[in-house]
């Protein structure tokens, strides 16, 4: 089912047109930076480590600005889907929680987690026993920010339920169950915990990018 612009939408497609580019791009770009880093920095192995590990190092700040940029771009799709779904079912409340899953990822950049299973070089071999203030700022906010995107996927599901489109409701609800479920089973095995992690967030992420482009085709 395809909406039709209301007029006073009509004078806001070429901003919300950019900033839903912004959020379309969010979830490549991260996962772009991650994986040439996965494959070029000494010592981390991701069936191990966590790509939030990546932060630390000397080139750490090449992922600390990965999560920043991608909190950005998801802030600005966050941004469009509020101009674009403003009056609608969901059009409050999920662009915030997205909003916020975006302030979730930039802090997360600006505060690292702690060494552990020898990643960076000199890093104890085993996991940290206890959490430095800044390491429990960073987990902090990523799991609010994985929190509040389950939280945007079942409010945004409602919406596409009562437009009649099947599929995208039952996407939306298939990401609220498996993200968590793969966050569960990465901190609850202990084997190849940053794979299974990184997917959780392929999954969450990648529904923002791929809602943000759905509501791009809305607009066009």
């Amino acid at each position: 089912m395809q909406l039709k612009l209301e007029p006073n939408k009509k004078h806001k497609k070429p901003a919300s047109k950019r900033l839903l580019t912004a959020g379309v791009i969010s979830a490549p770009f991260f996962y772009f930076v991650s994986v040439v880093q996965i494959f070029t920095r000494t010592g981390f192995d991701i069936r191990q480590h966590a790509i939030s590990t990546l932060t630390l190092g000397d080139w750490g700040w090449i992922q600390c600005i990965a999560f920043i940029i991608t909190g950005l771009l998801a802030l600005l799709g966050a941004a469009g889907m509020r101009s674009l779904l403003r009056g609608e079912t969901g059009g409050l409340w999920g662009p915030i929680l997205i909003g916020l899953y975006g302030v979730g990822m930039a802090l997360a950049g600006l505060f690292r987690p702690d060494p552990g299973l020898g990643f960076p070089e000199g890093a104890p071999e085993g996991i940290p026993t206890t959490l430095s203030p800044e390491a429990a700022i960073h987990s902090f906010a990523f799991f609010t920010a994985f929190i509040c995107l389950i939280a945007a996927s079942i409010i945004l599901s409602i919406r596409f339920a009562r437009l009649g489109e099947k599929g995208w409701q039952w996407y939306s609800v298939a990401t609220a169950v498996i993200a968590p479920l793969l966050i569960a089973g990465g901190m609850g095995t202990g084997v190849w915990t940053g794979v299974i992690m990184g997917c959780a967030g392929l999954v969450a992420f990648g529904w923002v990018s791929a809602l943000s482009g759905k509501l791009l085709s809305e607009l066009a």
